[in-house]
């Protein structure tokens, strides 16, 4: 039990206190359990599909505070940190995250996040990366947080513009992408394998070298 906080659903607070017990000794429980209700209100804004959000949220959470563990020095960063990020993160900043983690074979741990996020994946773009073998299933837009920013070592924008927090020692790079949204499939193929192409030039600049 964790005083003080109010959970609309019982699930939220057994979520907040295994959280707890996984981030013992590096965050306090009241601490999770915001970190928790947060990320929750933070996916109801947008969430078309509420079946899902509990586990949604588990796993935006979990991200979130492993991000500010790292960010605080308490969790090894074993591998680079990159962070996708564009405006609704249901097409571009995804694409990239799936690439990043197909073709680094885990040498690399990737994030992706937006702006002002979409209620679900645009699903031209879900469909354009099965027909190259690559499932969107875990994948959906989450919210941007400056926790996810911190930990990067490597911030990769495409269209959020200003809303796209800066802080100072991080490397940002642009990619200057057409957004797939409404785009015929034809066009959101030729963005895919743009998306791909990128990112191998990307690993190639970390170091790792793409898996075939």
């Amino acid at each position: 039990m964790l005083p003080g906080l109010s959970y609309p659903e019982e699930s939220l607070r057994r979520l907040s206190g295994d959280l707890a017990e996984r981030f013992h000794g590096i965050f306090a429980a009241e601490t999770v359990g915001r970190y928790v209700l947060e990320s929750y209100t933070g996916l109801l804004r947008t969430s078309s599909v509420k079946a899902h959000l509990t586990t949604r949220t588990a796993h935006f959470a979990r991200e979130r505070l492993t991000a500010l563990a790292q960010a605080k020095g308490a969790f090894e960063r074993p591998v680079p940190e990159v962070l996708f990020i564009c405006e609704q993160n249901a097409g571009r900043s995804q694409m990239a995250a799936v690439f990043t983690n197909a073709l680094s074979g885990g040498a690399v741990h990737v994030r992706s996040a937006g702006s002002m996020p979409s209620s679900e994946l645009n699903p031209t773009m879900v469909a354009v990366m099965a027909e190259v073998g690559l499932s969107m299933e875990e994948s959906f837009p989450k919210p941007l947080t400056d926790d996810v920013v911190q930990a990067a070592d490597v911030v990769i924008t495409m269209g959020c513009g200003d809303a796209c927090p800066i802080y100072p020692g991080k490397r940002y790079v642009d990619w200057e992408l057409v957004d797939p949204a409404d785009q015929p499939i034809d066009e959101v193929r030729r963005i895919r394998d743009q998306i791909r192409s990128n990112v191998t030039d990307m690993l190639a600049t970390l170091g790792v070298t793409p898996i075939a």
